[in-house]
């Protein structure tokens, strides 16, 4: 499990450091900075899919995605008298992400290429990176170490390997440098970086893959788009925890309750059999929040529960009367898996108090244009952390 997330100069992300749970819940006015969160929770996972310097390209790389602030803000700024200026950098402009865990920690830190011939000047490279063991990074816990190209790595015996190896900065050590062999730890932690998921805005217009019947196969885990929500919930049924489905409807809509036809032609047709209709509704006629409140349910109760499950505002064309609903199945869901759900939402963030009394409630807010903890508005309050030098 994941106890610290660490970001820095991501957006207003200029420097925080969050504590995580079993249930984690972000919240916070509008501007304040939840949505950066969890895109950048998003790019520390692309890390190990060798995507984190294409994700950063889309966002219009990092110049674009860095601290937009000064350096520093002085007191006659923060008193008011003077405003916010730039002044010459005496640090070197870098995004960092990372994480610290129970088991291992991970960072890396990205920054602008030297100085060559070549057409991708903003393509970022990686200039440290670091696996650890323990929660905070220290010289004697480390067990792979990436100064720019180099990598070390430790062997069974604690010492450090003789030889170094070189990988290109434009790659993380997760894909290009985890061997089984030579570093087990760096396979490790990409594998459990890798299982976590993301879910964001589901589509329900009329055109949306989720109103569509399509051809089935055994789904534990429901893809990004819901185009395979039929086949999620007959999984569900057949492999995984039916009694909570049928108690995530129930909870929704009372008396009620779903099904799966399965067409001669393969294709899986979504039924939802509502109190005191003659003939059940299928996909293509539900509601928007009624669709996209299932999409939760099989996204929440997959058969296959990832290392950490990421939830964007699922609140979205939901009726209040179904965030109870919601709470409840968001605390059966993390039962089994990390869940971190960022909501503006305080109906739903009060019912998720109310059916998870472990939830770990974070409130952000903005200082100066940073995103800063509510409640931890100090640095020495903050849970420990320490990045690599350069």
């Amino acid at each position: 499990m994941l106890t610290t997330l660490a970001v820095q100069n991501y957006r207003s992300l200029r420097d925080l450091v969050l504590p995580l749970s079993r249930l984690t819940v972000v919240t916070g006015a509008n501007g304040t900075g939840k949505s950066n969160l969890y895109r950048a929770l998003r790019l520390l996972a692309d890390a190990a899919h060798s995507g984190a310097v294409a994700a950063l390209a889309r966002e219009g790389g990092l110049p674009s995605t860095s601290w937009a602030g000064p350096e520093t803000v002085g007191r006659t700024v923060r008193e008011g008298t003077a405003p916010p200026q730039g002044a010459l950098r005496t640090k070197s402009v870098g995004l960092r992400l990372g994480f610290a865990g129970d088991e291992f920690g991970y960072a890396l830190d990205l920054g602008m290429p030297v100085p060559e011939r070549s057409a991708f000047i903003r393509d970022p490279e990686f200039k440290r990176e670091c696996v650890w063991i323990g929660p905070v990074l220290r010289k004697g816990a480390l067990l792979a170490d990436r100064d720019g190209p180099v990598v070390r790595t430790r062997g069974t015996d604690g010492a450090w390997g003789r030889e170094p190896h070189q990988i290109p900065v434009t790659d993380s050590m997760l894909t290009s440098f985890a061997d089984p062999r030579i570093s087990p730890e760096v396979l490790l932690v990409r594998e459990r970086i890798r299982s976590w998921r993301f879910y964001g805005h589901f589509r329900t217009d009329a055109d949306a893959p989720a109103r569509q019947v399509r051809v089935g196969t055994r789904t534990p885990v429901l893809d990004h788009d819901g185009a395979d929500l039929p086949a999620a919930v007959q999984t569900i049924e057949e492999i995984g925890d039916s009694e909570a489905l049928h108690t995530a409807i129930d909870n929704a809509f009372p008396a009620s309750r779903l099904s799966v036809r399965p067409g001669d032609d393969g294709r899986f047709e979504l039924q939802f059999h509502q109190y005191g209709l003659l003939r059940p509704l299928s996909a293509a006629e539900l509601s928007d929040g009624t669709l996209r409140y299932l999409l939760w349910v099989a996204a929440l109760l997959s058969p296959r529960p990832p290392e950490l499950l990421a939830m964007n505002e699922p609140e979205t064309s939901l009726h209040p009367s179904l965030l109870p609903a919601l709470a409840a199945l968001i605390a059966t869901a993390a039962e089994h898996t990390q869940v971190v759900v960022v909501t503006r939402a305080r109906p739903l963030v009060e019912a998720v108090r109310a059916a998870a009394d472990d939830a770990n409630l974070v409130e952000l807010e903005r200082d100066f244009g940073a995103t800063v903890l509510a409640d931890q508005p100090g640095l020495l309050d903050r849970p420990a952390w320490h990045w690599p030098k350069r």
